[in-house]
């Protein structure tokens, strides 16, 4: 089968696209965004994501492989080595990029089918590498959501798809002002549970066998005040070193798996 072809990284349509692997506004005001290899675009099209377009650089990426993707209706466009190169977020490449639709989260969109749903919510992280590994974290856990507060990186930000392996696309995930997601956790009479060490227990001494919400803050800031007023009771992770704090993805994935440890003697 022949492809249309692109081989001019001055192409106006590679311009767009550089454009929204580089600018969040392009991504917001266009609602599509990039994905970059095989793992990722299978993640995607798993995670019931619309691909509008795939460009592929041959040599890298075969047309065999291209006829193995579950896709229909996709336009796909074969591209020179340099136009490739130019669109590519990693160093290593797999010679695949996808043009994606983007979902909405709001806080309106999440529902659960079960009566006792885990959330793992973090407010205002900034880092798109931390934000991945807590999308890591939740996929290892099988979390039944994630809901950032107060979002300072749009989700598609292409380090958070390359940091979170795609699980971007695997999680359910919300995002909406620390006061929408307190009050959609107490219309739901979801628990919730904040890192915060004033007022705190120390968190396996906790019981999140019902339905219950992990907050965790930045290293910087820790959670405002809003979530202490509003949490059931505030959990720490005992220190034994001299700091008095970690890394925020692994203070999520301590808590969130002692949470499913619990789930799992029911």
């Amino acid at each position: 089968m022949a492809f249309k072809q692109i081989t001019s990284t001055q192409n106006s349509y590679i311009k767009e696209l550089v454009l929204l692997k580089d600018k969040s506004k392009n991504r917001k005001k266009s609602g599509l965004f990039l994905i970059e290899g095989e793992r990722e675009i299978s993640l995607a099209l798993k995670g019931k994501y619309t691909l509008e377009t795939i460009l592929f650089y041959p040599d890298l990426f075969t047309k065999e492989q291209l006829n193995k993707l579950p896709i229909s209706n996709t336009e796909i466009i074969e591209v020179s080595k340099e136009v490739y190169q130019k669109l590519a977020y990693r160093s290593t490449t797999e010679g695949i990029i996808a043009i994606a639709k983007a979902k909405q989260h709001s806080m309106d969109n999440l529902k659960f089918n079960i009566p006792n749903p885990l959330l793992l919510i973090a407010e205002a992280p900034e880092k798109p590498g931390n934000i991945g590994a807590i999308l890591r974290t939740a996929d290892a856990a099988n979390v039944d959501a994630v809901i950032i507060a107060n979002p300072k990186t749009d989700l598609y930000n292409p380090n958070i798809i390359r940091s979170s392996v795609g699980c971007v696309f695997t999680n359910k995930i919300g995002t909406g002002t620390t006061e929408e997601i307190i009050s959609f956790l107490k219309q739901n009479n979801i628990a919730i549970y904040s890192a915060i060490l004033q007022e705190a227990v120390n968190y396996h001494e906790q019981d999140y066998t019902k339905a219950s919400a992990i907050v965790v803050g930045t290293e910087a800031v820790g959670l405002s005040e809003a979530w202490r007023k509003a949490s059931k009771q505030n959990i720490k992770i005992p220190m034994q070193g001299e700091i008095d704090s970690m890394n925020v993805s692994v203070a999520a994935g301590i808590l969130i798996f002692e949470a499913k440890r619990q789930r799992n003697f029911l």
